[in-house]
């Protein structure tokens, strides 16, 4: 395994990271306990939760996730071997009044509400890395486009009430770093900025999406990772399975998230599937598994810091974990770049 550094700090975190997302909705406890155990095994330190998983959120099933990760702690006893990132719900017209009775906003009273009830549910005093899940003001994330000026909500936090308030919970030892999810350039900087003027926290990373269907983090973000050290974690790497091929001509497995859940429409266009079809056709060709391709291209990118793989099965999970070991051959680098330039992020 391969580790790397996190921001400008002494942490160091596997270059592949699990992601948690399925845990309490397709996957049972023991699955989840069988791949965290397997991911160690395999030399990964870092999880990746958040306050809202499983996903697709529900009332039902809202922090299991967190609570299923804390049972695991318990019973293995290996919090101290574990980088824990998770991330706290910004503010929503879709997730319901089951979440913080409905108030979303990165104040100090929503900072420590949700934290608290995290360290509560993973057993646990501190979280290493601590993320906000998406901004709490109007701007596009999510595959939104063409951004459309609008008021923020009156009860938006400012950035620099949340940050400082982010680093006091730093100093009090209940976080180790901060992060990002979901950022823009822009509230990028302004949280670089505003750290640099006021001897705040500064963010260690940045939780986006980067996929070979989904590259528009290069356009602004990329520099802005590289430069201020303020690493991707590249999340849906795979674009929700999709560059595995299993979708194939409308192919649907059983069990499958697409299979399942309606909702997951982002990687679903005919664009999409065009784009796709290039590239599984090229790991084909040149004898690769598509998924390992796929997922080799993001880890090797200079400006990740840990690529966020997820699985249902642990066959899925052994074989995303060995892409680590795949290089990726010049001549292969250069036919991605010809796919990419004929269908340039058809799924932003």
């Amino acid at each position: 395994m391969e580790y790397r550094q996190l921001g400008r700090t002494d942490t160091k975190v596997s270059a592949l990271c699990l992601g948690t997302m399925t845990w309490g909705e397709q996957n049972t406890p023991a699955e989840a306990f069988a791949q965290m155990d397997a991911a160690v095994e395999a030399g990964i330190n870092f999880f990746d939760t958040a306050e809202m998983y499983p996903v697709p959120p529900r009332a039902e099933t809202y922090a299991r996730t967190e609570e299923i990760i804390g049972e695991w702690f318990k019973a293995k006893g290996q919090r101290d071997k574990i980088i824990l990132a998770s991330k706290i719900v910004g503010p929503s017209s879709n997730m319901g009044s089951y979440i913080r009775n409905g108030y979303l906003h990165f104040d100090v009273k929503s900072l420590d509400g949700a934290l608290n009830a995290s360290l509560s549910r993973l057993k646990t005093d501190y979280i290493d890395l601590y993320q906000l899940h998406w901004p709490d003001r109007h701007t596009n994330f999510f595959g939104q486009l063409g951004y459309q000026p609008k008021p923020d909500d009156p009860e938006s936090a400012p950035i620099a009430e949340t940050l400082k308030h982010l680093s006091t919970l730093v100093q009090a030892g209940k976080i180790r770093h901060i992060g990002l999810s979901n950022e823009t350039p822009w509230g990028t900087m302004k949280f670089l900025a505003l750290a640099e003027q006021h001897g705040l926290e500064r963010v260690v990373s940045i939780q986006n999406p980067y996929n070979l269907l989904n590259r528009t983090f290069e356009i602004g973000l990329a520099e802005i990772a590289h430069r201020e050290q303020v690493g991707l974690l590249a999340y849906s790497p795979l674009a929700f399975g999709v560059l595995s091929g299993k979708y194939r001509q409308g192919a649907r497995p059983p069990k499958a998230r697409l299979t399942l859940y309606e909702r997951f429409s982002r990687y679903n266009s005919l664009a999409a599937q065009t784009a796709t079809e290039a590239y599984v056709d090229l790991a084909e060709t040149f004898e690769l598994s598509p998924a390992q391709m796929a997922l080799s291209y993001v880890t090797s990118r200079p400006f990740v810091t840990s690529n966020i793989i997820g699985a249902t099965t642990l066959e899925q999970l052994s074989e995303n974990i060995e892409s680590l070991s795949l290089k990726i051959d010049p001549t292969v680098l250069s036919a991605i770049e010809q796919i990419h330039e004929h269908n340039p992020n058809p799924c932003p």
